[in-house]
């Protein structure tokens, strides 16, 4: 029982170490839920959605299989609220603006990263069926950590390996503060059959993201020159209502780039529609619940399920770790939450009709 104990926690060790230095080369936090993240997704997706204001709260916990003698490895959220201004039947374009902030703490040291931005879009009607998106947003970043629970071969002292009485020799992390600014695009085609009682949309939006365009200095002590690398994001997403019937289906794939680390996201969700709605006008809502599957390449298999009531929607999802880590994670990775508010007003389709 000793031995087994040992190797489980150097495995652990191992794996938040690899995680450690992960984080110290400052790569972006993630969502397995990508489609209710889309402002993490691009700028452009700010305020180009069916509604007039939008807001979610999404929270992600982590390597949790960890938590016995680490701690949860990664815990973060999101809060986001964005919507359109200047709608009108009488304007080709209108104006999206939004807020989020964003927080991640990981490993033993604690690793802390805030991130507080503004984000304004620009979106314009093009053709009878097309929106075309351009946005930036943003704001600061704010990172801190500690040495004061890491440990170290200086620490073994041929018997134990915390020996808090030896000094490791390394340096304490600082906080610091920087500024982050990002761009995005994004284009949608979409049609809609709108009947007495329901609507069926068809639509497809591939959007692109550009973070961190001045690769902000990670000064986490004295001296240091690492900048954060640039992330490019490219999503796919579509909605499809089968005509005459109570099913939709919502496919997405995201791909992320930055520095050397590639991440891809695809999966889909299947709805069916307990009671379907005018969606375009508001006039009567829709109530649905979906469950879905997504594949994390090289890292997870990630079950979801979502259930829309009107103007929330509550979604679930859970990591199942099929990577390297699985060894020590025994397929225990992350479980996600989510809660979205989409403001869909009944005077929605006099401005809608104009861009859609």
């Amino acid at each position: 029982m000793k031995l087994t104990r040992m190797k489980n926690k150097l495995i652990g060790i191992l794996v938040l170490s690899l995680l450690f230095i992960n984080m110290m080369h400052a790569q972006d936090i993630h969502f397995s839920q990508v489609n209710e993240t889309p402002l993490l997704m691009s700028p452009a997706n700010t305020g180009f959605f069916n509604g007039y204001t939008r807001a979610s709260i999404n929270y992600r916990n982590q390597w949790t299989s960890m938590g016995t003698n680490f701690g949860s490895a990664f815990n973060t959220g999101v809060v986001a609220v964005d919507g359109g201004l200047f709608k009108s039947r009488r304007r080709k374009s209108f104006l999206g603006i939004g807020f989020t902030w964003a927080y991640d703490r990981a490993g033993s040291a604690n690793i802390t990263k805030n991130n507080v931005l503004l984000h304004v879009s620009g979106i314009i009607k093009v053709g009878k069926k097309g929106v075309l998106s351009a946005g930036i947003s943003g704001g600061v970043d704010n990172g801190s950590a500690s040495y004061g629970n890491l440990r170290f071969a200086s620490q073994f002292n041929g018997n134990y390996l915390e020996d808090n009485a030896a000094l490791n020799g390394e340096k304490n992390f600082r906080q610091f503060t920087t500024t982050d600014i990002n761009f995005g695009m994004a284009y949608e085609w979409s049609k809609v059959k709108s009947d007495q009682d329901h609507d069926d949309v068809t639509s497809i939006k591939v959007s692109y993201g550009l973070f961190h365009l001045n690769r902000a200095v990670q000064d986490f002590m004295p001296g240091s020159s690492y900048r954060m690398p640039m992330r490019h994001t490219f999503m796919l997403n579509a909605v499809h209502d089968f005509e005459d019937t109570k099913f939709s289906l919502v496919p997405v794939l995201v791909f992320h780039s930055q520095a050397s680390a590639f991440q891809m996201v695809v999966g889909s969700v299947v709805k069916y529609r307990m009671s379907t709605g005018t969606k375009t006008t508001g006039q009567k809502t829709q109530n649905a619940i979906g469950v879905g599957l997504y594949y994390r390449t090289r890292d997870a298999f990630v079950p979801q399920i979502i259930y829309d009531m009107d103007d929330l929607s509550f979604i679930a999802s859970y990591d199942f770790n099929v990577s390297n880590y699985r060894t020590a994670s025994r397929y225990r990775g992350g479980f996600e939450i989510g809660i979205r508010y989409n403001k869909l007003a009944s005077s929605l389709f006099d401005a809608r009709r104009e861009f859609k």
